[in-house]
């Protein structure tokens, strides 16, 4: 009966530690929480593929030295349902996006929101006129 216990508390544990790493993925973790930026630039790649959508995007920083940022959205049906679809951005759009920025001052933002592609307002299906 003992020993039944010890194994069941050891396989808690162990399931508790192997969930940590999934945790810190989806976390607060990566990205600076609270803080927003604002990038202009021209799309080179739209990922649409899960676990998260990407996109790809160069823009010039303020000493016109190209930077290669890298936006992170949901999965797929997550944005499928704000209206997303896989042909929204192509190489060559310009964009200008709302993000929170990653930790570390890495070029890495997480979408907020606000999006606006070759001047046009993108808004969410359920914002659509």
């Amino acid at each position: 009966m003992r020993s039944k216990l010890v194994l069941t508390l050891l396989l808690i544990v162990g399931l508790l530690s192997a969930s940590r790493p999934v945790l810190a993925h989806h976390g607060a973790a990566s990205f600076e929480n609270g803080k927003s930026v604002t990038i202009e630039g021209t799309v080179t790649e739209f990922i649409w593929t899960n676990p998260h959508v990407h996109l790809k995007v160069d823009a010039k920083d303020e000493n016109g030295s190209v930077q290669h940022w890298v936006f992170e959205a949901q999965s797929i049906v997550n944005q499928a349902n704000a209206g997303w679809t896989k042909n929204m951005f192509k190489p060559g759009d310009h964009v200008l996006i709302d993000a929170t920025p990653a930790k570390g001052g890495r070029l890495v933002g997480l979408f907020r929101g606000h999006i606006v592609i070759n001047g046009k307002e993108f808004k969410r299906l359920e914002e659509a006129p």
